[in-house]
């Protein structure tokens, strides 16, 4: 298949093109910049396949959670591309997809972002079953779902943080931390064609990131009234 895909969930953009075996990525670690690069970055990688956007079968983004402003950019982008060329768009949560290539080890995965202010975007599953859902978590909270576990994954980009937050508190279990954490455009592309091949439906105009956290202005918004 003929497709695009964009992870804007943290400050490091990565934007990938396949077109059926030949694929190219590129990563940018810009911070908040990304919106000065994105439109370029695109042209970039689409031209390196031998595409145009009129040319994709569909494109698949991270709907969070994540960066606010990173998280809104890169949807508006393949909304774009979407509107002007009528390319579906799939959006996949930033925790599956960290999560997605260690699916068949036999034992839980746990996916986590640093979210600040002690708490950590965090889903644990075991196989197909979920013990902790995505969410906004309390760093302990996250730390308690594992503590009757003997063997875990730990994996997103600060798997390294959160293992060692774990292990101060449990000196048994025993945690692994995979370094494939650089490039997820593979599993991107990889849960969208199964959600193509499910008939699933792609994100409609009024759907937008999942951003489980209210933003500062909502916040101050709320203590104020």
């Amino acid at each position: 298949m003929k497709a695009l895909s964009i992870d804007c969930a943290i400050s490091r953009m990565i934007i990938s093109a396949k077109n059926e075996d030949k694929t190219f990525t590129s990563i940018y670690d810009i911070g908040m910049k990304q919106s000065e690069s994105i439109v370029p970055a695109i042209d970039y990688v689409l031209e390196k396949v031998s595409l145009a956007p009129a040319d994709l079968d569909y494109t698949a983004i991270t709907l969070g959670p994540g960066s606010f402003t990173g998280l809104r950019l890169g949807i508006s982008a393949l909304k774009a591309i979407e509107m002007a060329f009528e390319v579906p768009v799939y959006g996949i949560s930033t925790l599956a997809m960290h999560a997605y290539c260690f699916g068949n080890f036999d034992m839980p995965v746990l996916s986590a972002i640093d979210a600040n202010k002690n708490k950590y975007y965090a889903r644990l599953c075991d196989g197909n079953k979920t013990l902790l859902e995505d969410g906004d978590w309390d760093t302990d909270i996250v730390i308690n779902s594992v503590k009757k576990i003997k063997k875990l994954i730990v994996c997103g980009p600060d798997s390294e943080k959160l293992k060692n937050l774990i292990e101060e508190k449990n000196k048994k279990i025993k945690i692994f931390t995979p370094k494939t954490n650089i490039v997820t455009s593979e599993a991107l592309f990889s849960i969208a064609e199964e959600m193509i091949a499910k008939n699933e439906a792609p994100i409609k105009d009024f759907d937008g990131p999942l951003y489980l956290r209210a933003s500062e202005a909502e916040i101050v918004k709320n203590q104020n009234k």
